[in-house]
């Protein structure tokens, strides 16, 4: 590896007053001080042994010339190394928007793990972004090291491990579910990547620490239920969560709220899944304290997982599914690396040590983010939900997944209504209904919501939307797409709590006050958000 190669490969994403430019130098430092930060943003490879460890692996620190650092599992797969046993690299959170040096790249990165690679192959996605293939792997080889063939593989051995540890499934389902066409390839895909077979795995599994509760595979009424754990990083403020789903909670599709202590919080949902609708439940209690030193195990030290429940009609959805998960819960988001970014701002710091493990709320589906948006402009929330509940129980449909829940309408259901349909069910201005069947037709008509979509170009197509100004724009990027650096700057919420003696700031005030919070705006605005709601 040359010298310019290996100094790429040690990129790290952060933004605590480290220079990304990061040299191995000090890569090698932060893996032998065991630094947690570093978990997930570097991976050692040791040539000596051929396994590649998170930094904080308890392991006895090899000779830097024994050395070799790279930013993604993926990569350091390629190379020829195997994750470690004992601190299982491959089992941490994924990275929040990955800094890539180009946005094509993010956008790959994105689609990857939400298994559009899976879905449509190498080449649909690189037809999804717009490029060549071979233009699409030579930028992400380029810039990780690694190319997209090999980023999907690794996505799937890590949720074929998941599934391995974590359910009774059989071993044929898993290799379905998390995306391998036999279970042959799936043995081959493991053994490479993890050094062990399906049945390796279960057994070393069964015989070491579990989660508390292991989970099992089962076939309920319709469909297939899953307990699975998804690993998130300390601190997790999984009830104001909770408060933020519930807030804009759709009657018959969302639920959620608090038990009878502070500590007890749950949310559940519907949202559609490649084959159907699927159906989720998430326990948002708080995190227990994290314990001393990194231990070992994918819930040692600072890291711990959300229990979730997920119901699927058919296998093939499971791994979709819980890439949206994470993405509703942002369980990839680093806390400590927003914290420090935000700390220094005196408005922030009372509301960053007050909750240091707020999350931004996304979305389990954009199109009903998008709904939401449209039906929510210049109104309360309170209101917000009424509008967007009688939507769904005019053009949801009843699922079988879970009794009593809706699916919310697809935007081809709603384009076929027409615009004086939804304006008599939800009972809204005329204008307003308009706008929401052309978004409607806009998305049913190919405008794509997914995480491969170039944000700039989704925001010119909703711009071109009668009735769809910046604030809607503002609002899909904060929460369904998944920008966190987007800043809403003319959010009237947002504006009162910036406000000072001389009244609240215009939008241009807004984003010069912003600009020190960068790369990071969504997590001040969400925090600010949670204040004024909290303060009511």
């Amino acid at each position: 590896m040359s010298e310019n190669r290996q100094r790429r490969a040690a990129t790290v994403v952060h933004s605590w007053g480290v220079d990304t430019d990061l040299d191995p130098s000090v890569a090698y430092a932060a893996c032998a001080a065991r630094d947690t930060r570093w978990d997930g943003r570097v991976y050692l490879g040791v040539t000596s042994t051929g396994v590649y460890c998170r930094p904080s692996c308890p392991a006895r620190m090899p000779r830097p010339e024994n050395c070799r650092f790279f930013v993604t599992a993926a990569s350091a797969a390629t190379a020829g190394f195997r994750a470690c046993r004992r601190c299982r690299p491959d089992a941490l959170p994924g990275h929040r928007d990955l800094d890539a040096s180009t946005q094509l790249v993010d956008r790959a990165l994105r689609a990857i793990r939400d298994g559009v690679v899976d879905e449509v192959g190498v080449d649909g996605l690189a037809a999804r972004l717009g490029v060549t293939p071979r233009h699409l792997h030579r930028l992400v080889v380029g810039e990780l090291g690694t190319s997209p063939v090999r980023l999907a593989r690794t996505r799937r051995a890590q949720a074929a491990r998941m599934l391995l540890e974590q359910t009774a499934l059989p071993v044929a389902d898993v290799a379905f579910a998390a995306g391998f066409g036999s279970i042959r390839q799936c043995n081959e895909v493991l053994r490479a990547e993890l050094g062990a077979s399906p049945i390796e795995i279960r057994a070393r599994a069964s015989r070491g620490a579990r989660p508390e509760a292991e989970s099992e595979g089962r076939r309920p009424a319709a469909g297939v239920q899953v307990a699975l754990r998804l690993p998130v990083r300390r601190p997790f403020d999984g009830p104001r969560l909770a408060d933020a789903i519930a807030v804009h909670a759709i009657a018959g599709v969302e639920t959620a709220g608090r038990g009878g202590a502070v500590e007890e919080a749950w949310a559940r949902a519907t949202l559609p899944a490649p084959g159907s609708t699927a159906f989720v439940g998430v326990d948002l209690a708080e995190l227990p304290p994290a314990t001393t030193g990194a231990g070992s195990g994918p819930w040692a030290g600072d890291r711990a997982a959300v229990p979730v429940q997920v119901r699927v009609a058919s296998l093939a959805d499971l791994t979709p599914v819980v890439a949206a998960v994470r993405r509703w819960l942002d369980l990839d988001a680093d806390p400590g690396a927003v914290a420090s970014r935000l700390r220094p701002d005196p408005r922030l710091v009372p509301l960053v040590d007050r909750r240091p493990g707020l999350r931004v709320l996304g979305s389990l589906d954009p199109f009903r983010t998008l709904t939401a948006a449209i039906l929510g402009q210049q109104i309360s929330l309170a209101a917000t939900r009424t509008f967007t509940s009688r939507l769904a129980a005019a053009f949801g449909d009843p699922t079988q997944i879970a009794e009593g829940a809706l699916a919310f309408p697809r935007p081809e259901r709603l384009a076929e209504a027409g615009p004086e349909a939804i304006r008599e069910a939800v009972r809204i201005p005329a204008a307003r209904a308009r706008t929401l069947h052309a978004a409607a037709e806009a998305v049913a008509g190919g405008l794509d919501l997914g995480p491969e979509v170039d944000r700039d170009a989704v925001r010119a197509a909703l711009l071109d939307v009668p009735g769809i100004g910046p604030w809607t724009c503002d609002l899909m990027a904060v929460r369904a797409l998944g920008d966190p650096d987007a800043l809403p700057p003319g959010d009237l919420v947002l504006r009162r709590a910036l406000a000072g003696p001389a009244g609240r700031p215009s939008p241009d005030d807004v984003v010069a006050l912003a600009e020190a919070w960068r790369p990071w705006r969504a997590y001040a605005t969400t925090h600010l958000w949670t204040d004024d709601l909290e303060s009511r």
